[in-house]
């Protein structure tokens, strides 16, 4: 039986998200971020690193889940865990280094000693502990682990679903994503663009799959291309989106795609239409010298973005060939981290010009991304007017269309992802699931 608290609390949403539109509140309230990182962040899958960034045995990085510091390590015989960073003894973080290799951490204040499955090996001076002291009950917290094909997902729910079914019908988009990559392996372990953006988590999820806003919020990337006298990548959104191929869709569990891939249609399509990269001219002569023509196309066209953007909720972001994920830490602060990735199986300069594509959208777009994140942040501090629009598409009969997973499928610019993802938050901040560390005492 609900509580007269949570009765209120479902009402609440149920005021601040309607069909079309959301309160600016959901964006500015701190008690509703500090909600929503216990029934959002701790009671979902998160996305927490890629595999790839722990080479090795006792590898290990830092992050957050939810703002909770966490360390997540892979042990001596391969295992990955995810622990939260908290001595048990007095609060203090063990580990405060973004990453490395131990086999232990030993916590700086009063020395308590834990293996890097967390489990504490030692404290000193036991002696001044009573007898029924047993150091077996005193782990690191522990968040329940999956990985997908590389991918760390983590969660304090005490029975969540199989990361398969979280992913839905994301995971076939996931799948093609990764198995573009020769051997079906991907790499992201060459850092990553840290980006500090001014604004609620959420303004940067509608964004991951707003085809509405790249012809005027990325007007500056788009014209320095059509300067070169040719069509580019991402020029189809500067003319008539809603006309072409492209689409839209909600897959369900909160996650959302863009697919661009409609608008390349042959091998090569991919290569010529990127813009201009520094080496790219010599690089591709050498590589057709080496690999004949259709070998060279294939090659190329994979040094080039994957034109998917794939929003897995609530905070990994698939977006051409990089990794995207967001850390909120504030009702108006969140760290988002780009990961460009490389294959082992592809040339070094292959992977160099991968590397390279940092220097195109991740440096030029997101700059324009993060400016409107802010703005809006700011827009949103107006307390007068209180509801912000995800009306594009709505109630216009036939625009979009129902699937046969579940999921719906509309023309690019219209806002259809965000509605269906911001109910599905909606669903979760009026659940009642607790979450739970594992292994504490």
């Amino acid at each position: 039986m609900s509580t007269t608290r949570e009765r209120a609390t479902g009402d609440l949403y149920d005021q601040l998200v309607l069909e079309d539109r959301v309160h600016r509140r959901i964006y500015t309230d701190q008690d509703i971020f500090t909600e929503e990182m216990t029934k959002v962040f701790g009671a979902c899958w998160v996305y927490v690193g890629h595999a790839s960034e722990l080479s090795g045995a006792n590898a290990f990085m830092t992050g957050t889940l939810g703002g909770r510091p966490i360390i997540i390590t892979r042990d001596a015989g391969g295992d990955i865990h995810v622990l939260l960073n908290r001595c048990l003894h007095r609060g203090a973080t063990v580990c405060r280094v973004e990453r490395g290799r131990a086999k232990r951490f030993v916590c700086p204040y009063h020395g308590w000693s834990y293996a890097n499955d967390g489990s504490l090996t030692g404290v000193p001076w036991p002696s001044g502990y009573a007898p029924e002291f047993d150091p077996a009950k005193y782990s690191l917290g522990r968040a329940r682990v999956a990985v997908y094909r590389d991918f760390i997902f983590a969660t304090l729910h005490p029975s969540p679903p199989a990361i398969e079914d979280h992913l839905g019908a994301a995971r076939p988009l996931l799948d093609y994503w990764i198995d573009r990559f020769p051997g079906g392996k991907v790499t992201a372990r060459s850092g990553a663009h840290r980006m500090d953006c001014q604004s609620n988590w959420k303004l940067v999820m509608d964004n991951s799959t707003d085809g509405y806003h790249p012809a005027f919020s990325h007007r500056a990337l788009l014209q320095m291309a059509q300067r070169l006298g040719e069509t580019k990548d991402m020029a189809y959104f500067a003319e008539s989106p809603d006309d072409g191929d492209m689409y839209c869709r909600y897959l369900g569990n909160g996650h959302s795609f863009i697919d661009q891939r409609p608008n390349y249609r042959k091998p090569g399509d991919y290569w010529a239409t990127q813009r201009p990269t520094p080496g790219r001219e010599a690089i591709e002569a050498r590589i057709r010298a080496q690999y004949g023509e259709e070998e060279a196309t294939r090659l190329l066209d994979l040094t080039v973005g994957s034109q998917m953007n794939l929003s897995i909720f609530p905070n990994l972001l698939i977006i051409g060939n990089q990794i995207q994920s967001l850390r909120p830490v504030a009702v108006d602060r969140t760290i988002l981290l780009w990961q460009a990735t490389t294959s082992e199986e592809l040339p070094e300069e292959l992977n160099t010009l991968r590397m390279r594509t940092q220097e195109d959208f991740p440096s030029f777009g997101e700059p324009d991304d993060l400016a409107n994140f802010g703005e809006c942040q700011r827009g949103l501090s107006i307390p007068e007017v209180e509801w912000v629009l995800m009306n594009r598409g709505y109630g216009i009969e036939g625009r979009q269309s129902l699937d046969p997973d579940g999921g719906v499928t509309a023309p690019t610019t219209d806002e259809t992802p965000m509605r269906g993802y911001i109910h599905h938050w909606k669903a979760l901040m009026q659940s009642d699931t607790p979450v739970v560390a594992e292994g504490v005492a």
